[in-house]
């Protein structure tokens, strides 16, 4: 299990993540919801360990992960909000790349890499560069790359960006799959339908702090809201959205 506990950061004593708490359990797909700067992508940097908190800690089957940082990294599988790769590399030298860098036999890494492109439908552009592959096929190499190395862990962050339809269905079925085989899976995103279908439990943090963890069900129950749409609005914004875009209309008339 992942546990996050009383992760605060701050800067010049202005708090982006606030006391934040909440588990990340085997099996399940946890969603991380809010709205931009709310402090999302903080959390995910001190939980994949690119960035050090102020307090409190990551914890990984009971074990911080600051204490063998290394060795984190070798179970987690990561999926950037961003789709930053090297441009000049062909899909297929990529994947080769990442699997070399986890250190996976080099049989095991052709493999890995042909199989995951084929499925990926990327199969024909293997040898084609990425600085040709439009934004969609860049995002199913990162998703690739994240699963090379059959990680325990998955942080993915907005890994929809660019996908079409049919990928994205093929997503969310994946993300099924992963965690039925055991998977501990953290869901970054602003699709909240997505979310809604794949996740069993949501955190939503707004100005650093956490204001609800629970399963989408009961959430709805708890805020009598149809939809976790409705229920994300009544936590972070106040405001008549209608009435909000009626009046941006009005204002360039």
């Amino acid at each position: 299990m992942l546990e996050i506990q009383n992760l605060t950061k701050r800067y010049r004593n202005i708090s982006v993540v606030d006391d934040v708490s909440f588990n990340v359990r085997p099996g399940e797909v946890t969603g991380y919801l809010g709205p931009n700067g709310s402090g999302k992508s903080t959390t995910v940097k001190i939980i994949t360990g690119l960035l050090e908190p102020t307090a409190g800690r990551v914890l990984l089957d009971g074990k911080d992960i600051r204490d063998d940082l290394l060795g984190f990294r070798r179970r987690l599988g990561y999926i950037p909000e961003e789709a930053i790769l090297y441009s000049y590399l062909t899909g297929l030298e990529y994947l080769q790349l990442m699997g070399r860098l986890r250190s996976l036999p080099l049989p095991d890494v052709e493999r890995r890499a042909n199989d995951l492109l084929e499925l990926f439908s990327l199969g024909a552009y293997r040898h084609a560069p990425i600085s040709t592959y439009s934004k969609g096929m860049k995002q199913r190499v990162l998703i690739s790359a994240a699963l090379m190395h059959d990680p325990d862990v998955l942080i993915l962050d907005e890994p929809l960006s660019g996908i079409d339809v049919t990928s994205a269905l093929l997503f969310k079925h994946l993300l099924g799959e992963l965690a039925r085989r055991g998977k501990t899976i953290l869901y970054i995103s602003h699709v909240l339908e997505v979310v809604e279908k794949v996740c069993a439990q949501v955190i939503i943090i707004y100005r650093g702090k956490i204001m609800a963890a629970d399963s989408v069900e009961r959430l709805r129950d708890l805020m009598n809201a149809p939809s976790l749409e409705g229920i994300f609005s009544q936590l972070v914004e106040q405001r008549d959205m209608e009435a909000v875009a009626r009046d941006i209309v009005a204002a360039i008339q």
